[in-house]
Formats: structure tokens, C-alpha cells, sequence
């Protein structure tokens, strides 16, 4: 039976620029079905944690302008669990925020926060994961976050060190690292000491709270003015009043990296941040040259190594291409090389500057 004191957190506002052209403003990555489940990775992930947390407990905050989105996607929220945000101030604030609105409804509540675009591949270790956490932080005052043994020297992961270790899996945390340079990440893997940073947490409300309280008090000064409104039809007013005002902050910054509670729980459940075209391609499957096409038909001829994205309508005819990734949806056909998928974000912002929004 779920326990009633257990939360989640589904952080689902973010634009996926690193996605684009798939992942448009319009409709970003977390509303897309990637591998033809029939099922987006905004309702994969509220699928996954429904399985040890009550429906009503699992609330999601994104964007005004992902309303719609959600709640079509999610007919189980009820208005009052989809936590609209009227501007982006990254995870920092949109933590503080459902975690006074969670605790206006359960003081006692334990949360797990997770990003709405996370693959897990092995469910059932990976809840068992969540409940171990949700148990060592209910009456402990510690912060969890779930670290992921490395397989590559990955530069686009943020990676933790551990320190003394508590339990089985459990260890201090002794630095955080983010998304360091290669060689630096080669030396991270040879040591065994570092492990990639899910950026998934659990903590008990009160904890988190104190930890805001302590580390970014401009924050917190501001969401407690509105203590009595949070659960009330009056909260929507006084957040897009307020939350313009609050600092544009991740919670790794602002919190994790700051503060002395903060654990690691080590896992290997199949887990991957579905936050860029190589990651995608190392999840699919691929064919006999390593060639990876998702949605469209395709005659490949003599094609190695490819990421290749089309609408479902489409055939593509590819001829002596290796690495490259080719993507098309609705107006916008990008054509890259896959090793240097760094360069999308200045293709995106060239493409606002030159173009205007209509491409992005």
C-alpha cells in the first residue's frame, strides 16, 4: 500500500533547446513519445512513481503556457496538483515553492523530486531505491540524491564524489562536480570515487524548508509571506505577483553544493537523462551499421552511426553519411554532425536572432 506521507515533485517546464527541432517551445521534449510507447516521458514518469505514491500526492510544476499540456496528458492531476509557474527561474524556486504548498497539506510529508525526462530501465530496483530514501530521510534531517555508476567518462552529466560510507549503498557526499571537460571526466572514472548526479531527490518537507531558509533566505522571506494562501484559490495570485521577483537559481547551486546533510544512495537501475542526441542514440536500437531511425521510413546506403528523425510520413534516402544527425519536424530540417550536437544551442539562438520564433 502507498504511504500517505510520500510526495513527488515532477519538474516538467524546461524547452529541451538541446532537443530542438524535435523538442519545440510550442511542445517540448517531456510531452514527446521518443520510442513509440504510446506514452510521452511526462506520463512514463508520473507512471513510474504512481506505482509507490498516490496519484493525489504527485503534483507537477511547469510553465503557464504547459497548462494544457499537462492536464491533458495527466487527467488523474486534479487543478490544484499541476503547480503552473507565469515565468522560468530554474529549479530552485519551483522547489520552494511546491514544498510550502506540499507542506500546507501533510507538515509530516516526505518528497521525491525528479525531472519529468528521465529514463529508468529497471523500475522495480529503482523504487525500491525511493523507498529506501524515503526512510532514511523522514526522521533523519538528511537530503538524498541518487548516484549512478558511471559507464564512459560523460561530459554532460554532473558527477558526485563520496565520502565516508553509512550503509550498503549509502555514502556522505563529499564534493559536487558539474559537467566537467572530458579528460577531467576520464580521471573521475578511472578513481571508482565519482558517480553521475541523477539530479533525482528525496528529503522530508521540513528539512528542505530548512535548508532554504538557511542558504537562500531572499527566497524563502518572499514564499512565506504568502504561508496562509498556499492550498487556497488565492495562491495562483500571489505566485505570479511574486515569482518574478525570485532569483533565477538550480537547487544543485543554491542548495546542494552548500549544504552539510546531503547523501548519496548509489544505484545502477538503468537510468539515463534523456537530455541530448547522443544520449538518445546510445538508447535506441540500431541497425546492422549502427544506425539509429526513429519514426520515419528509411533507405540507408552505405550510412554508419546516424541519428535519423523524421515525421512518421516521411521515407528519407541517405547516401555516404557517417555521424551525422538529421532531424526534421513540422518547418525545420537541421543536418549536424553528432559529435559536435553542442553547437544546437547556438544553431537555436541564431535561429531566434536572424529568424524570429517561428522556428523555435
Amino acid at each position: 500500500m502507498a504511504n500517505t506521507n510520500s510526495y513527488c515533485v515532477i519538474m516538467g517546464g524546461g524547452i529541451g533547446s538541446r532537443f530542438w527541432p524535435i523538442s519545440r517551445k510550442t511542445l517540448p521534449k517531456q510531452f514527446l513519445d521518443f520510442f513509440g510507447t504510446g506514452r510521452s516521458l511526462l506520463q512514463q514518469t508520473f507512471d513510474r512513481f504512481n506505482k509507490i505514491i498516490p496519484a493525489e500526492n504527485i503534483f507537477v510544476v511547469t510553465n503557464d503556457m504547459y497548462a494544457g499540456l499537462v492536464a491533458d496528458q495527466l487527467p488523474e492531476l486534479s487543478e490544484n496538483q499541476i503547480l503552473l509557474e507565469p515565468t522560468r527561474r530554474n529549479t530552485a524556486p519551483c522547489i520552494a515553492w511546491a514544498s510550502y504548498h506540499i507542506k500546507a497539506l501533510n507538515p509530516n510529508a516526505n518528497i521525491v523530486v525528479a525531472p519529468s525526462d528521465h529514463l529508468i530501465l529497471r523500475e522495480e530496483e529503482f523504487l525500491i531505491a525511493v523507498e529506501n530514501g524515503f526512510n532514511f530521510v523522514a526522521d533523519s534531517g538528511n537530503m538524498l540524491t541518487l548516484g549512478i555508476k558511471p559507464n564512459r567518462p560523460e561530459t554532460g552529466y554532473g558527477y558526485i564524489q563520496i565520502d565516508g560510507q553509512i550503509d550498503d549503498n549509502l555514502y556522505k557526499v563529499k564534493t559536487f562536480t558539474e559537467k566537467p571537460e572530458l579528460e577531467i571526466a576520464k580521471l573521475f572514472l578511472e578513481s571508482g570515487e565519482f558517480y553521475w548526479n541523477s539530479g533525482i531527490f528525496i528529503w522530508n518537507v521540513n528539512t528542505i524548508l530548512a535548508a532554504f531558509e538557511k542558504l537562500l533566505p531572499e527566497l524563502v522571506e518572499k514564499l512565506q509571506v504568502g504561508h496562509h494562501v498556499y492550498g487556497t484559490d488565492k495562491e495562483k495570485e500571489f505566485i505570479n505577483h511574486y515569482f518574478p521577483e525570485f532569483p533565477n537559481i538550480s537547487i544543485d547551486i543554491g542548495i546542494i553544493e552548500k549544504a552539510d546533510n546531503v547523501y548519496v544512495a548509489l544505484g545502477d537501475f538503468g537510468w539515463a537523462d534523456l537530455g541530448t542526441w547522443s544520449s538518445l542514440y546510445d538508447l535506441s536500437e540500431k541497425d546492422e551499421n549502427q544506425n539509429v531511425v526513429l519514426r520515419c521510413e528509411s533507405l540507408l546506403y552505405d550510412c554508419k552511426e546516424n541519428v535519423i528523425t523524421l515525421p512518421q510520413d516521411k521515407l528519407v534516402v541517405i547516401q555516404g553519411l557517417e555521424g551525422y544527425l538529421v532531424a526534421e519536424s513540422d518547418n525545420v530540417l537541421l543536418i549536424c554532425k553528432k559529435e559536435e550536437e553542442h553547437a544546437i544551442r547556438k544553431f537555436v539562438n541564431d535561429t531566434q536572432l536572424r529568424l524570429g520564433g517561428n522556428y523555435i
